[in-house]
């Protein structure tokens, strides 16, 4: 299936270019989401009387996804946990309790926005967490994960 992508898309491609996808990814994500239009004669005209609606569009994003990050640079997050013995946690700290203890410190970070590439912490320590704002828009911060009690195994 030949798309023209609106925007955008990692290891797919750029605004404005027609790449070839599997039906299903184009179908189920690419044309309901609004990040590409079937290429077709008549959507490349459509396509050309919207690019600099959708260049604009692109640009506000990246700098609203660059001035968040700038926000949240260099913040440090400290999230207390039940533990049990050698630092070992009851559970684990994944997303979504990054972004709440985001969310109690003023930081806006949405749990999608967090990378926890090597999956959750399950151990206490101090931890460096990627954050991606947008496909060219990456920082991070600094997870504390330690006791409820107040004392941090690492």
């Amino acid at each position: 299936m030949q798309v023209i992508l609106l925007e955008k898309i990692k290891h797919l491609g750029d605004l404005g270019e027609t790449v070839k996808v599997k039906p299903g990814f184009g179908r189920n994500f690419l044309l309901p989401q609004g990040k590409a239009l079937p290429a077709t004669d008549s959507n490349r005209k459509v396509f050309e009387t919207r690019k600099a609606e959708l260049v604009k569009k692109a640009s506000d994003s990246f700098n609203a996804a660059r001035f968040r990050a700038e926000k949240v640079a260099g913040k440090t997050l400290t999230i207390k946990v039940l533990v049990a013995d050698e630092g070992r946690l009851y559970g684990s700290v994944g997303a979504a309790e990054i972004a709440d203890a985001a969310k109690a410190a003023g930081l806006d970070l949405a749990k999608h926005e967090i990378d926890l590439a090597v999956g959750t912490i399950r151990q206490t320590g101090t931890y460096t967490v990627p954050v991606r704002f947008h496909h060219e828009v990456e920082t991070s911060v600094t997870v504390v994960v330690q006791d409820q009690k107040g004392a941090s195994a690492a």
